[in-house]
């Protein structure tokens, strides 16, 4: 069985002690290759590096709505160098979060369109991060409709949300949270979305799937998130695993 991790942050420390055997892991569990995704201009440049150095990680690079208020015309012309290098394969992870607020709403949202534009312009697809800010997010997607193209990472809207993202073209990615007990609304969103627009996830070092909930989460467990999938549509794992690896490879060109 072969499945595909979209979205990693390997850069992180939590990683930095075995990060070679957290990799081998992934490999052993089957997994093709991972997305190792940027947050601010320092991570974008260490997933470059990465994958640089590892053939079955591929980078994307973006500032996460957490620093937008860090985006200036000098990150813009950094992400699109680093979007130049051969293994960049999106601008993410990019959009709204207005549970944290760590940056000025006004700001975010001139940043996700910013780096959108910045997406059109390369000609790749974008990682959207949205969190309590559905309405906002959306509103800035349809814009975009029939342009912009890409992924709702970590997707945990409600099924009006994710509707609206499947008629745009969006793909929607599922991590570990479909795996808690109290995640009965997201299960029914997955049960239906069709499986031809879905992807999965970790998201680690964050959100760790069950059975291993509360350790630090790494990419060898997206193969809990594919039986949890296979487990709520009722079909074959091996199903699960094929479709989506081929949905990987056609939303990041791989």
């Amino acid at each position: 069985m072969t499945v595909v991790d979209t979205h990693v942050h390997l850069d992180d420390r939590r990683f930095d002690a075995d990060r070679d055997q957290v990799l081998q892991r992934a490999w052993q569990a089957g997994v093709a290759f991972v997305v190792n995704v940027g947050a601010d201009a320092a991570s974008s440049q260490a997933a470059v590096r990465l994958a640089q150095q590892e053939a079955r990680v591929y980078a994307a690079v973006g500032v996460h709505p957490h620093d937008a208020s860090s985006y200036s015309p000098q990150v813009e012309a950094l992400l699109r160098r680093l979007a130049g290098e051969q293994k960049v394969v999106a601008i993410g992870e990019i959009g709204l979060d207005y549970y944290y607020d760590n940056s000025p709403r006004d700001r975010q949202r001139e940043v996700f369109v910013e780096q959108i534009e910045l997406a059109l312009e390369l000609d790749l697809p974008i990682v959207i991060h949205s969190r309590d800010a559905q309405q906002d997010t959306l509103e800035i997607l349809r814009r975009y409709a029939g342009r912009a193209r890409g992924l709702m990472h970590c997707f945990s809207g409600s099924y009006e949300t994710a509707k609206v993202c499947l008629d745009l073209g969006y793909y929607l990615a599922f991590g570990g949270s479909i795996t808690f007990k109290n995640a009965r609304r997201l299960a029914e969103i997955v049960k239906q979305v069709p499986l031809e627009r879905m992807l999965l996830e970790t998201d680690c070092p964050y959100l760790t799937p069950v059975p291993h909930r509360g350790k630090r989460n790494e990419p060898c467990y997206v193969t809990f998130v594919a039986e949890k999938v296979a487990e709520l549509k009722g079909i074959d794992v091996a199903e699960v695993a094929s479709v989506t690896t081929q949905n990987a490879k056609d939303v990041f060109g791989i």
